[in-house]
């Protein structure tokens, strides 16, 4: 079961729901609020779950403990909140192990936040890993890109660190500001971008409310380090502060004018 939960085999669930409990496909749908005749497809394998809500009534449906809503990759709903660790749903041990879920959430979110250093394993190249899922985009999202600034002091501290010179590392924002900006060309992006000019310290991708939080390393690149995703819990402090810092620095940061990469 906690394998199934954590690749998110819903078909194998719903069908062990109906070992386990006798409900028909009728009073799971009932209970998870879909049709049966979507239900009868997801138990027989003819359609894939991949929206975040659906998820959502799933596990609230079938009455899913905490425990295995963590595994299932969401946020407990019941877990003691004094200490705030409520609010982290789901740890991976590299990026890697969520880039399914990440395209997944890129696809459907309203509103995307993203804070990183270049950029160019996100949205700059064409082998990125959002780059493609937002190009697919049929519905409009909102998009705020904040990147390091290629000029500052902070540019040549952080080429330092992993052991790249300052110009090929300014270059290499530069080029991710140029291509990120192509994405002004897309009909149903939303795209604004600046830069900042302090030591980069986080890494945050952010899917309407949900956080994906990494760290940068005096050593290593944010998508090589451990990552939380985060929810909004009750009494909880890291996800509303870690927002709160991404609102802070999107407002101190300098914004980056359509056609003005140099």
């Amino acid at each position: 079961m906690g394998a199934l939960l954590r690749r998110r085999d819903v078909s194998a669930l719903l069908r062990s729901v109906q070992r386990y409990t006798g409900a028909s496909q009728a009073r799971i749908a009932a209970a998870v609020g879909l049709g049966q005749g979507r239900v009868n497809e997801i138990i027989n394998s003819r359609r894939t779950v991949t929206r975040f809500d659906v998820f959502e009534r799933i596990a609230d449906g079938i009455s899913m403990p905490d425990h295995a809503r963590v595994l299932f990759g969401l946020a407990p709903r019941h877990a003691h909140t004094l200490t705030g660790h409520a609010e982290i749903a789901q740890a991976f041990t590299v990026q890697s192990e969520a880039d399914a879920e990440l395209r997944r959430q890129a696809l459907i979110a309203e509103r995307i936040d993203l804070l990183a250093v270049r950029g160019l394993g996100l949205l700059a190249l064409n082998e990125s890993l959002l780059r493609g899922t937002l190009l697919q985009r049929t519905d409009s999202v909102a998009v705020r890109a904040l990147l390091l600034d290629p000029d500052s002091k902070a540019t040549g501290i952080r080429a330092a660190e992993i052991g790249e010179s300052r110009q090929s590392f300014a270059a290499g924002i530069k080029l991710a500001l140029a291509r990120i900006t192509e994405f002004h060309e897309h009909p149903f992006v939303g795209l604004q971008v600046a830069v900042y000019d302090s030591l980069p310290t986080w890494r945050m991708l952010v899917f309407d409310q949900t956080l994906y939080l990494s760290a940068f390393g005096a050593s290593a690149e944010g998508h090589r380090s451990g990552m939380y995703k985060l929810t909004a819990a009750a009494n909880g402090v890291l996800h509303a502060g870690f927002l709160r810092q991404f609102e802070q620095m999107w407002l101190q940061a300098r914004p980056i004018a359509r056609g003005s990469i140099t």
